[in-house]
């Protein structure tokens, strides 16, 4: 079989798996007692074992079958959950996830994980990983676990009530082929065969879990029965795909009320021979129509969703933006030539593609949890290296932005919530000392506002000292000691995000080594977007990112100036305005205007574009007032055309690095409209 073309879908299922176990490890950490919860490791590391098998990644899958015995030892209460088997589970599964980037990269995804392997080995066995008194005491737990009972008291009543009227009571262990397919179907005959010959007490996993494939090879199974573990054990043996049955006889222990394997009569265990191997088959009498059933309803949910290649969502939408730009000209065409039935015609159009253009939007909107879900694992890793005591809170993972922006936004994060690990959350001892709890909070939230979505990092911690950023700032020559006078809280604040600025008294691998945190604030603005910082000393920090929902298709206002045409995204604009000259200003050598009560600074853009001009005396200006955090500016241009959506198409590599320029835009008149960032006059 030609595996190559299932490798993408192997990829991105491992991915999800792994998320998936590092997730549910990071809650089975606060719960350590949730069999629940391992359950579901369980089935994602069982899952990933049998598709790495399958694409013959033999690596891969001997490190997560391993740590999936480790896993049923602990479901099956034959192992209790500690600290030190935790922190080996999360490094077997950075090691697997390591594999799949090696294979997604090209790589054959080898690795040695020997040492790993023979730990995962040690704690199956319930060896001490270490000879630390922890150890020693985990070792001990894991064996006083395993001396206990598996039965609860409803059924070693029935077992011993069973055995006062002469019937047989046996542990079966049953063995399927490891490339059974049809495991559930296997179960499904066993139990028919079992029913048959007896009463079934007790399942080993659960039956539900049977029946949703979650175990290996083996289950075990508790029969009553009248009939000789020989004659039970041939029965079993003639399902097809069964390699193993062992047949032992239960005893019960009156003195400490518990059923016990009869070793006085060794005799009576019976293991039969493994089946020759052959190949699978599968055929319609060999399945139970009820179970042919239950799997055919699970084909048709699994259809409901289909993967479809980023690539191929790109073109789509290179398409639709050629749509949108003959739209426009359309409907250009159209106003011109006042023909009422093709004016029709083309309202209709645009209509239609208005309602296909938010379809194919939304077919390219990703939740972020794409990108927060990596970072629970990396608070966890940085607390321990800090020795601080950190929560990490995330709300509205179900946001979701353009897959262009969520490719982006993910190192800036991971900056960010370096920062307030590391400078914000104090120390267990300080945070005592300020009367906080010893834990500190981090919260990670995202949501929508508008045409935005808004991504905030907030922390409890010691806050941002506006007098040590001052200090720092006019040391670094960043702004001078008068105008620092004047700076509000918020200003000050921001002046960290200013270039190779850093209050670290020490560089650190975990802050950044001394970068600013300027790479993040420019990031986020070449997306479109700005950050903002308010904090309160020794109360916390905030760190608020506002980004465009798409970076493609923008609503922008349309102006000219002289003959040529300028895009302004709406984003950025606040109002506009007819002015006076004589409401025009000047405050140090700058052409301003009072615009309600704030002192707003003029831009003349036929001055900075260097447009060329004929000198008016027009009286009147048209004023767009543009805003960028708390900064405002007022831009001057001829005249308003109009709203309009547009497509952003980069001015390619020749025309890079344009001051005040983002991109630009084929009109529906065929003109190319540069598109003006507003970010960069406002700097």
């Amino acid at each position: 079989m030609e595996l190559n073309q299932y490798l993408e879908v192997f990829i991105e299922e491992s991915k999800e798996h792994l998320q998936a176990c590092n997730e549910q490890l990071l809650e089975l950490e606060k719960n350590p007692q949730d069999l629940s919860i391992i359950n579901e490791i369980f089935r994602s590391a069982h899952t990933l074992k049998g598709m790495s098998a399958t694409m013959g990644y033999e690596d891969l899958a001997g490190l997560t079958h391993q740590m999936e015995n480790v896993l049923d030892a602990i479901r099956n209460n034959r192992l209790v959950t500690t600290p030190e088997i935790l922190d080996v589970i999360f490094m077997a599964v950075d090691h697997l996830e390591e594999m799949v980037h090696s294979i997604a990269s090209g790589g054959d995804g080898k690795k040695d994980v020997t040492e790993t392997v023979e730990k995962l080995k040690a704690i199956e066995k319930g060896e001490p990983l270490s000879s630390t008194a922890e150890s020693e005491v985990a070792a001990t737990a894991v064996m006083e676990t395993a001396k206990q009972s598996t039965y609860d008291e409803f059924e070693l009543t029935v077992l011993k009530q069973s055995m006062e009227q002469g019937f047989g009571v046996y542990e079966i262990e049953i063995g399927l082929r490891q490339d059974c397919l049809l495991k559930a179907a296997r179960v499904y005959m066993v139990f028919e065969v079992l029913e048959k010959i007896g009463e079934v007490i007790k399942a080993t996993p659960p039956v539900e879990q049977l029946e949703e494939e979650q175990f290996d090879e083996d289950f075990s199974v508790t029969i009553v029965s009248k009939e000789s573990p020989e004659d039970i054990k041939g029965k079993i043996m003639k399902v097809s795909e069964v390699v193993k049955t062992i047949v032992r006889p239960l005893e019960f222990d009156e003195q400490n009320a518990e059923a016990v394997l009869d070793t006085a009569h060794n005799e009576n265990e019976i293991e039969s021979e493994p089946k020759p191997e052959v190949p699978a088959q599968s055929t319609g009498t060999d399945v139970p129509a009820a179970t042919e059933k239950k799997s055919t309803g699970k084909q048709q949910g699994s259809n409901k969703t289909i993967r479809v290649n980023i690539e191929r969502l790109d073109i789509l939408m290179n398409l639709f933006e050629e749509l949108v730009i003959d739209r426009g000209r359309l409907e250009q065409i159209s106003k011109d030539m006042e023909n009422s039935e093709l004016t029709e015609t083309v309202e209709r159009m645009s209509r239609i593609s208005g309602d296909l253009q938010n379809i194919i939007l939304n077919m390219r909107m990703v939740q972020v949890e794409t990108v927060f879900n990596r970072f629970p694992r990396m608070i966890r890793q940085l607390a321990r290296d800090l020795n601080k005591k950190i929560n990490l809170e995330i709300v509205g993972a179900e946001t979701e932005l353009d897959r262009t922006v969520i490719d982006e936004i993910g190192d800036p994060l991971v900056h960010l919530l370096r920062n307030s690990v590391d400078h914000g959350i104090e120390s267990p001892e300080e945070r005592r000392a300020k009367g906080k709890s010893e834990e500190g909070t981090v919260v990670l939230r995202a949501f929508h506002s508008g045409n935005h979505v808004f991504i905030e990092i907030e922390d409890d911690g010691a806050g941002i000292s506006r007098e040590k950023v001052l200090k720092k700032a006019i040391s670094k020559g960043i702004v001078t000691e008068q105008a620092a006078a004047g700076f509000t809280d918020k200003q000050a604040y921001e002046l960290i995000l200013s270039s190779g600025f850093s209050t670290a008294e020490k560089i650190s691998d975990i802050s950044g080594r001394g970068v600013g945190l300027d790479v993040v604030k420019n990031t986020i603005e070449s997306l479109g977007g700005t950050i903002s910082i308010d904090s309160k000393e020794n109360e916390g920090t905030i760190f608020s990112i506002q980004l465009p929902l798409t970076l493609s298709i923008i609503s922008v206002m349309l102006v000219e100036i002289q003959k040529e045409k300028f895009a302004i995204p709406l984003s950025s604009i606040i109002e506009t305005a007819i002015i006076k000259d004589s409401e025009i200003m000047n405050a140090h050598n700058q052409k301003v205007i009072d615009f309600r009560g704030k002192v707003v600074p003029l831009l003349f853009l036929k001055d900075l574009f260097e447009v060329p001009s004929v000198p008016s005396e027009d009286d009147f200006h048209s004023v767009i007032i543009v805003r960028k955090g708390d900064k405002m500016a007022g831009l001057i241009v001829d005249s308003f055309i109009g709203q309009q959506e547009v497509v952003l198409k980069s001015l390619g590599n020749y025309l890079t690095n344009v001051f005040a320029i983002s991109g630009a835009t084929i009109l529906g008149d065929g003109q190319v409209a540069l598109i003006v960032d507003c970010n960069a006059l406002i700097k």
